[in-house]
């Protein structure tokens, strides 16, 4: 049985959703705006947060918001936040590529503990709470068994502002390419964690990450039986609204974690960011 904060998230979830899906017909009239250099917001991504914070604040009026469009709202609960992405994959959206999500999470004292992820197009619904394990659809997920690299399919992310380092990267995927059978490249990271989670993807690492990307992500994957951390193997800040900007994330089971961290440590990856 989902606890009466997720019962509520899910709601919320799928009116953000209904928004994304009145608006795929219409794409060619939204307005877009670029937020940073190749970074993209349109009116549904504001719209969709609006419905999903007043679901949300409907249910629990003195929790904070941080949402990627709205910023900062802070609640009278102070310990307590959401922390939302309404449209994770705001390009491959605009696309009319055929791959986005809702993200929400439940954030308390910086740590997730009730998360929700919702594929409008393909109506799947991934959500977890902390201690409870992790779901697909009502159904239990578990992280994939595999034992290491060899064979393995790696999610991964280019975003703008890390092209800086894509040299270093590129260097560290071209060493993973030796052993991983391949890496995938999907446009939204709510949904590749989502998908290491029930084991579609055997790992995932990306840089330049907010919070709003991976807060629902980084609990599905734990409470799935696998391993988050930072690119030197360190547990992640806090998932609030405090902590680094841009975040590192590798997750995975654990011995594929660890194998893919000091794969990134030893190609020179990891040291792009000292």
């Amino acid at each position: 049985m989902l606890k009466p904060a997720v019962n509520v998230m899910v709601k919320a979830a799928r009116l953000g959703g209904n928004v994304l899906l009145r608006s795929i017909n219409r794409l060619d009239a939204l307005t877009v705006v670029q937020k940073q250099r190749m970074d993209y917001a349109s009116e549904v991504d504001a719209d969709a947060e609006l419905a999903i914070v007043k679901e949300l604040r409907r249910a629990y009026p003195d929790y904070g918001v941080l949402g990627e469009e709205g910023g900062h709202q802070p609640g009278r609960q102070g310990r307590f936040q959401w922390v939302i992405d309404p449209l994770d994959g705001t390009s491959n959206y605009l696309r009319g590529f055929p791959h986005y999500c809702v993200s929400i999470a439940l954030v308390e004292n910086g740590e997730p503990t009730d998360a929700v992820i919702f594929d409008p197009l393909r109506n799947e619904l991934f959500t977890a709470s902390r201690g409870a394990g992790a779901l697909l659809n009502d159904k239990k997920i578990r992280v994939a068994d595999r034992k290491d690299l060899a064979g393995a399919q790696v999610g991964t992310g280019f975003p703008p502002r890390e092209r800086a380092r894509a040299s270093a990267q590129l260097k560290c995927v071209d060493s993973l390419l030796t052993t991983a059978e391949d890496v995938r490249r999907t446009g939204s990271a709510a949904l590749d964690l989502a998908y290491v989670a029930c084991g579609r993807l055997d790992a995932y690492f990306e840089a330049g990450l907010k919070v709003w990307d991976i807060a629902a992500g980084v609990l599905l994957v734990r409470e799935a039986g696998g391993r988050v951390c930072d690119y030197r193997g360190a547990a992640l800040a806090r998932l609030d609204e405090r902590g680094p900007e841009a975040r590192q994330v590798i997750a995975a089971n654990v011995k594929v974690a660890d194998e893919l961290q000091k794969l990134v440590v030893n190609t020179g990856y990891a040291k792009a960011f000292d």
